[in-house]
């Protein structure tokens, strides 16, 4: 029997019991559980711990140590429920593919379209805070010069293969570790106990506020699960990997935190916007400064590389479901990566550093994290009881988080994540529409 010339391109393969209809030309499975850490760590270890640890200190004081064990704990529950999902679903997409099988397409999309305005907008301040803190170590031409060449430098190493992209990232978060582990030993004997008192000068409300503001730093593990379909053994590696690199990331923040408080006070945490280089300065370890500076620098080439990662994949999920042009599902037949995602993703990251991040969109990234994170843990309460790899009350616990945290935000970001919602389901009718005529046409 002779295939219909729309379905050439399709063949169906059994996956977890269900048959699904997957496009021909697969991305290719090479990430290892090393890889996968090293993708989640670079998202999370970069503006988290080098400038909003002094952010929460400005609203709790030391107790914004307690506030980051409570956004550990939270941050923890979202990632089993990513993960058990992940290991069920190991396609491209995270949450907006998890959203559109368990709950309904229009939660998947949402999920879908908030990661990528969040992700792309936080991807030109991560650009322009790498141009910052690389000026520092060499200021030889204008930061915004070095922030254009990491951009193109990055979206070229996505381009070439997961694999080269991942052996890089593994490099820049090697760096990035051994900085912060210098910082700790450098400066524990330096921890100074009246640094602490008062421990809680802001209150329980305080500690509620900076523990909302570390739950972000937290959430970069979420890219292990955005690039499932290129993980070997999803099932087994990525809830080993997402528990792996949630705990690793929890316990580099208590320690290099410790540090920071004990060494300078939460005061001055709170006074400077690089509150580690501050604790360099106050340290005799040698040329401490200087690393500190340089890790910070990978930190942030870090995270730009994860956003290139997670934001094309996301292209390639939502453009295989039409809620996205055609276009961006297409994958190299050499390099097997979603090229025109990444592409796309690279210049329009270089514009918002050229032309400077929409502070409307920045805004609302609280309400779109905590929207996707709501979705994922929904997603995973409406799993069957056999997929559940640690019960239904990992994710309620997540839920509940995710909706308390919600509460303390300022009507305005709600109100403005909204209106980005609502756009984007106005591009995504307009989208559909438009399929629909070529459809009839044919």
């Amino acid at each position: 029997m002779r295939r219909h010339p729309l379905l050439k391109n399709l063949r169906i393969i059994n996956l977890s019991e269900k048959l699904l209809i997957v496009i021909k030309g697969e991305l290719v499975r090479a990430l290892t559980v090393k890889d996968a850490v090293g993708v989640g760590l670079g998202a999370i270890i970069g503006a988290g711990i080098f400038v909003v640890t002094g952010v929460a200190a400005g609203v709790s004081g030391p107790a914004f140590l307690i506030g980051l064990f409570v956004a550990g704990v939270v941050a923890t529950f979202n990632a089993l429920s990513s993960a058990q999902l992940a290991a069920v679903y190991p396609q491209s997409g995270g949450t907006y593919e998890y959203g559109y099988r368990l709950l309904s397409p229009a939660m998947g999309f949402s999920a879908g379209w908030m990661f990528l305005l969040s992700k792309l907008s936080a991807a030109g301040v991560v650009a322009i805070g790498f141009g910052s803190y690389f000026y520092q170590f060499l200021p030889l031409i204008s930061p915004v010069f070095y922030s254009v060449g990491a951009v193109i430098l990055l979206t070229f190493a996505n381009y070439f293969g997961i694999q080269k992209a991942g052996k890089l990232n593994l490099i820049i978060v090697s760096v990035t570790l051994l900085a912060l582990l210098y910082l700790f030993v450098g400066g524990i004997s330096s921890v100074q106990k009246e640094n602490f008192v008062p421990f809680a000068p802001f209150g329980f409300s305080g500690v509620a506020e900076s523990a909302a503001l570390l739950f972000f730093a937290f959430t970069g593990y979420a890219r292990i699960a955005t690039l499932a379909e290129e993980v070997r053994e999803p099932e087994k590696t990525i809830p080993r990997a997402v528990i792996i690199t949630i705990l690793s990331a929890v316990l580099l923040y208590a320690g290099v935190s410790v540090v920071a408080v004990g060494v300078i006070g939460a005061e001055k945490m709170a006074a400077s916007s690089s509150p580690l280089q501050v604790v360099a300065e106050s340290l005799t370890a040698p040329g401490i400064h200087l690393v500190v500076t340089i890790g910070a620098s990978t930190a942030m080439l870090g995270v730009l590389l994860s956003q290139i990662l997670g934001i094309s994949r996301m292209f390639l999920a939502m453009g295989r479901r039409n809620d996205l042009p055609g276009f961006f599902e297409q994958i190299h037949s050499r390099y097997k990566v979603p090229f025109v995602g990444i592409i796309f993703t690279g210049f329009v990251i270089l514009l918002l550093t050229l032309l400077g991040t929409f502070e409307f969109i920045v805004r609302s990234a609280t309400f779109t994290i905590l929207l996707y994170y709501s979705i994922t843990n929904l997603s995973a309460i409406r799993q069957p009881k056999n997929q559940q790899l640690y019960g239904k009350a990992i994710p309620v616990l997540g839920l509940i988080g995710c909706l308390m945290m919600s509460i303390a935000l300022p009507w305005e970001v709600i109100t403005s994540g909204m209106v980005l919602l609502l756009i984007g389901f106005g591009i995504r009718w307009i989208i559909k529409r438009s399929n629909n005529k070529r459809s009839l046409e044919f």
